[in-house]
């Protein structure tokens, strides 16, 4: 235990700077009597850990001193700082050398609950039935956030013809259902853009400015300009039978801008859900046939109406033509 407790006590004096023996104790739940025996102990061990006394006084490692006791690379722990486990994450190899490394430095003891925990818990970042989109510039724009350079890049916006030059300075990479978007400063303030769309990126030799805002706050404000456009969507309410209610609902989520709503009634169930619009709505519903049975709005009772009969029509009567 003395052991762990010498290496944690390094570890915060490495990540903190100085700090107070009382402000240590706290944190590793130890007397301060027995942090200055460990700060001796070190100091007996050849580290170069000094103790200075009165107000601004404290415990600390000499200036620029570094143990790397993990011996992660750089790349490791870029990885295992990002939460890059990911499948088609380019830092995945990465994450998985960092991790074994951590296991390793594990006394043998401890080991099978980690063991246990990857082995056990798998996260699928996509929904249901979604496809496994390409990202091949995400490594290139992972370099620019970490190297913290300005990029240019070529830019295709959803539904245009063209492409378009932007440089800009990157803030952050976010993933979210299974895309990357990148979070950039342009000239007229904070952008999203995705990382599929992305044409070519060129790193620049500029590094982006100090004053930068937090890569979350900007997210966060970036995410609910999305959400408001998103909010009108189509109410739909329909029954089902009720085995058939949890087919529908995940064909239909990634569709959905809301939690389903499901009440029973007898052997079936009505669902009330918002989709994302009428078309998607119809796609969704059209493939379940018969299955489903829509009793609002009118307007999509009326849709799928004609578009069954533009179908039958296209198709022809499949019995008429036997006979």
């Amino acid at each position: 235990m003395r052991a762990d407790r010498l290496l944690s006590l390094l570890f915060l004096l490495q990540t903190h700077g100085r700090m107070s023996a009382p402000d240590l104790s706290t944190r590793l739940e130890v007397s301060v009597r027995t942090i200055l025996r460990d700060v001796e102990a070190l100091s007996s061990a050849g580290v170069p850990v000094w103790t200075e006394r009165g107000r601004g006084g404290g415990i600390a490692l000499m200036p620029n001193w570094r143990t790397d006791v993990s011996g992660f690379t750089t790349a490791e722990a870029r990885a295992l700082f990002s939460g890059a486990s990911g499948t088609g994450d380019p830092q995945r190899g990465a994450w998985e050398s960092a991790v074994r490394k951590l296991l390793a430095a594990t006394p043998e003891g401890r080991r099978e609950p980690f063991r246990r925990a990857a082995t056990r818990i798998l996260v699928e970042p996509g929904g249901w039935r979604s496809r496994q989109r390409d990202h091949p510039h995400l490594a290139e724009l992972q370099e620019a956030v970490f190297s913290a350079r300005r990029i240019r890049m070529r830019y295709r916006s959803a539904g245009a013809t063209r492409t378009s030059a932007r440089t800009l300075d990157p803030l952050g990479l976010v993933a979210k259902g299974g895309v990357w978007y990148l979070v950039g400063k342009v000239a007229d303030g904070e952008r999203l853009f995705r990382v599929d769309r992305v044409l070519d990126v060129e790193l620049l030799d500029d590094t982006v400015a100090d004053d930068l805002p937090e890569l979350a706050a900007v997210w966060a404000r970036l995410r609910a300009e999305v959400e408001r456009h998103d909010t009108s969507g189509t109410p739909v309410r329909m029954r089902v039978a009720a085995g058939d209610a949890g087919l529908l609902l995940r064909i239909a989520d990634a569709q959905l801008l809301d939690e389903p709503r499901v009440v029973a009634h007898g052997e079936e169930v009505e669902i009330t859900a918002t989709f994302r619009a009428l078309p998607a709505a119809r796609a969704v519903l059209l493939g379940l046939g018969t299955t489903v049975h829509v009793l609002e709005p009118a307007e999509l009772v009326a849709d799928l109406v004609r578009t069954a009969r533009d179908v039958l029509e296209r198709y022809g009567d499949p019995g008429a033509q036997a006979e």
